[in-house]
C-alpha cells in the first residue's frame, strides 16, 4: 500500500510540472491581450491647456526656457524640467498661444480650393549638440554655396541662390544688408499647387538652438517679421 502511495503522489507531482507551463503561458497571454486592450482603447482627448496657464521652465541645452504649456504643440512636452526638444507655435502677429486658437470662421465650398493664409509662426528648441553657431556659418559655410550675384529682393535685403547640387539646393540666402548678422534666414521657394515657401530663422542661446519657421511671403514686411521674432525670443525669457 506504501508503494501505491507513492506512485500516486508522484503523479500528483507530475501533473503538477506540466501544468505549471501552461499556466504561466497562459497568465502571459492574459497580461499581453490586457496591454494591447488598454493602448488600443479608445480615449477622450486631452482638454487643451488654458491660456491663462502659468508658463513651465523647461530646461534645453542647460538653457531655461518660460514657455506657455498653450504654444508646446506636443502634449508629451507639457512638463517642466529638462527635455532634449521642444516644438512651439504661436499666432502671428500677436504671439498668443496657438494650441486653442480656432479658425476665425468655417471654410465654405468657394474655399476650399483656395490657399488658407497661414497664421502661424512655429519655432523649435534643441540641444546645439556641437553643431556650428548659425553665424558661423553665414559667415564661412553658407557663402562656399551661394551664386555669386545677387537677386532683387524686397528693399533693405540681400538674397543669394544657392546653387544646384550643394546641400542646401532649392533655398535662398537672405539677409538685412545693412547688419547681416541681425536678421538672416534661409527661404524655399513657392512649391506646385498651393504650397507655400517657408523660411527658417535661427539663434543660437548658449547651447540651445531655436529654429523658427514663417511664410516666405512675409517678408514683404520683414522689418515687422525681424522685430516679431525678437519679441518670440524675449518672450521666452531664456536664462
Amino acid at each position: 500500500m506504501s508503494a501505491v502511495g507513492a506512485r500516486g503522489r508522484h503523479r500528483r507531482v507530475a501533473r503538477g510540472l506540466v501544468l505549471l507551463p501552461v499556466l504561466t503561458l497562459c497568465a502571459v497571454v492574459v497580461l499581453a491581450a490586457g496591454y494591447v486592450s488598454y493602448v488600443l482603447w479608445p480615449r477622450w482627448p486631452a482638454p487643451a491647456a488654458a491660456p491663462n496657464v502659468p508658463a513651465l521652465p523647461v530646461i534645453v541645452g542647460e538653457v531655461t526656457f518660460n514657455i506657455p504649456p498653450g504654444t508646446i504643440r506636443v502634449p508629451m512636452q507639457r512638463k517642466p524640467g529638462v527635455q532634449e526638444r521642444v516644438d512651439l507655435a504661436f499666432l502671428w502677429p500677436s504671439l498668443a498661444p496657438a494650441g486653442n486658437a480656432k479658425s476665425a470662421q468655417p471654410p465654405t465650398p468657394a474655399m476650399k480650393h483656395e490657399p488658407k493664409p497661414v497664421d502661424r509662426v512655429f519655432a523649435t528648441i534643441t540641444a546645439t549638440n556641437g553643431a556650428l553657431p548659425p553665424i558661423e556659418r553665414l559667415r564661412t559655410i553658407y557663402p562656399r554655396y551661394t551664386a555669386k550675384e545677387p537677386e532683387p529682393t524686397s528693399a533693405g535685403l540681400v538674397a543669394f541662390r544657392f546653387r544646384d547640387g550643394t546641400p542646401y539646393q532649392g533655398e535662398d540666402l537672405i539677409y538685412d544688408a545693412a547688419n547681416p548678422e541681425r536678421f538672416f534666414i534661409r527661404c524655399t521657394h513657392d512649391g506646385a499647387g498651393h504650397v507655400p515657401g517657408t523660411c527658417l530663422a535661427e539663434r543660437r542661446m548658449r547651447n540651445a538652438d531655436m529654429i523658427i519657421r514663417f511664410p516666405r511671403e512675409w517678408l514683404s514686411d520683414w522689418r515687422m517679421v525681424a522685430a516679431g521674432i525678437e519679441r518670440l525670443i524675449s518672450g521666452l525669457k531664456p536664462h
